[in-house]
């Protein structure tokens, strides 16, 4: 949605609509003070400009009955329910966006506690409690404490704004080869190609709890890159933000109900939005932070993410030095080589390694070579394979539409790492069956997902080169429904 307003910001300049709409759309936007108290900051970046956007778990002003429409009538637990860093470079040709886990294992810097106004000192725990308990102040202080990198403007997005704009815009095209469903978020989605309005999308963007897919949060952001990519795609590519009429609404809606930093100006839009000229789908990186594990057990806070150390700090400063994440041996700002951006999807950082897993491919259809297939993409990703690739018919299966993982409930952890391998299969927990996993392949399998350990830090290539990133990248033309 930010993405899709920068864009609105474009084309207002080049469109000559005029600067008393700018002053008319700037009155509305509600401006907030993120930065109040906060001492001790990062060093700002040495080029570029980098924005905190939060989405809120805000209800204020909307009604029941549209919470429930939306299948967000529960208990507000004023907190962020997404984070994302986006860094533009000096230049403005290139975006790095990295969406931050809500439960990541942070330390909160200490603070006036929100609700009884007394001084607090450092403790730790989920990210998204930050905003809970010292707002908007502790939020923006504690991605800073985490990343090191210094946040410029901060931008604030609710339930309401996200839809609209959505439903201005005319809905998103969203492509996905097997079936999702979220009860919690409502997301039911087939197979296929589903073109989403406002609130199916809120659905899309908010689904966390899908059976076949166990990574989570990890999983939901790698559909809200997806997602993005589709709206900036959607907005410039239909003609809605060329049309004045159009580009009022969308204007309206991304602006009306978000809260911004007082920093960020009508005068700030139009620069942000007449530099922006070279941004394309290609030159948004998305770049994900190494974990250490998903499942990191915490005191009264439950399971947490925690972050690779080394892994997420060279990512954060390559951001904060401005300089390519794909490759951080040199600045964005002297354009990206071809090699630069990495083919095909981004890896996916698991909790245990592929090399400690045992897997039993059987094929689940009657189409010759996919058992193979999926047997040979898993064994490139580092699985032990117990034995070739067998026909579905020994164990019953013949007709087998979606991918079915079979496991040992004891073996919980090692199955995370297989379902992020192959995302959208089926687990199915099978008492005794044993360490060996088994992979019944099924007819909507496309490919297996690259997953790693993320466990060592950045290395140095052979000869004193550049480091070789301990993060996974990919770019918006990669994740594109085409």
């Amino acid at each position: 949605m930010t993405l899709a307003g920068m864009v609105a910001a474009l084309v207002l300049v080049t469109s000559g609509v005029g600067w008393a709409w700018v002053k008319y759309l700037d009155g509305k936007i509600d401006r907030v003070d993120p930065f109040a108290g906060l001492d001790d900051r990062p060093d700002g970046a040495t080029g570029g400009t980098t924005f905190l956007i939060v989405g809120t778990d805000s209800r204020e002003g909307v009604s029941k009955e549209r919470l429930n429409e939306l299948h967000a009538g529960g208990e507000a637990c004023d907190c962020t329910d997404t984070m994302i860093l986006v860094h533009l470079n000096a230049k403005r040709d290139q975006a790095t966006m990295v969406s931050i886990p809500r439960d990541s294992y942070v330390t909160f810097p200490a603070h006036k506690d929100k609700a009884s106004g007394r001084d607090v000192g450092e403790s730790k725990g989920k990210i998204n409690a930050a905003y809970t308990l010292g707002g908007r102040s502790l939020a923006v202080a504690t991605v800073e404490k985490a990343t090191n990198v210094r946040i410029d403007h901060y931008i604030e997005v609710n339930f309401l704004s996200f839809v609209s704009v959505v439903d201005e815009i005319g809905g998103v095209d969203m492509c996905t080869p097997i079936p999702l469903k979220d009860p919690k978020s409502g997301l039911d989605l087939p197979a296929g190609t589903t073109h989403l309005d406002g609130v199916q999308a809120l659905q899309y963007v908010r689904a966390r709890h899908i059976s076949s897919d166990p990574t989570g949060d990890i999983g939901r952001t790698q559909r809200q890159q997806k997602f993005m990519t589709q709206v900036l795609a959607r907005a410039t590519g239909t003609g809605t933000l060329a049309n004045p009429v159009k580009l009022k609404g969308v204007l309206d809606a991304a602006l009306g109900s978000i809260k911004v930093d007082e920093g960020l100006s009508a005068q700030g839009l139009l620069d942000l939005g007449t530099k922006l000229k070279g941004l394309s789908s290609s030159g948004i990186t998305y770049a994900q932070i190494p974990l250490k594990t998903m499942d990191y057990q915490v005191k009264d806070w439950g399971s947490t993410v925690l972050w690779d150390d080394a892994g997420s700090q060279a990512l954060f400063d390559a951001m904060r030095n401005d300089q390519d994440v794909a490759n951080p041996g040199k600045s964005p700002s002297a354009g990206k080589s071809p090699s630069s951006a990495p083919a095909g999807p981004a890896t996916v950082s698991v909790d245990v390694a592929p090399a400690d897993i045992y897997l039993q491919v059987y094929n689940g259809t009657t189409q010759p070579g996919l058992g193979g297939k999926a047997y040979d993409g898993l064994a490139q990703q580092g699985f032990k394979m117990s034995g070739a690739a067998r026909a579905g018919q020994q164990i019953g299966i013949s007709d087998a539409v979606q991918t079915v993982i079979r496991y040992d409930p004891r073996w919980d952890r090692s199955v995370r790492s297989v379902a992020a391998a192959l995302p959208g299969a089926e687990l199915k927990p099978v008492d005794g069956l044993g360490r060996t996993i088994e992979v019944v392949v099924g007819s909507s399998f496309t490919g297996v997902t690259p997953v790693a350990a993320a466990e060592k830090p950045a290395s140095t290539t052979p000869g004193g080169g550049a480091p070789s990133p301990a993060y996974t990248t990919t770019t918006g033309d990669k994740v594109v429904c085409k």
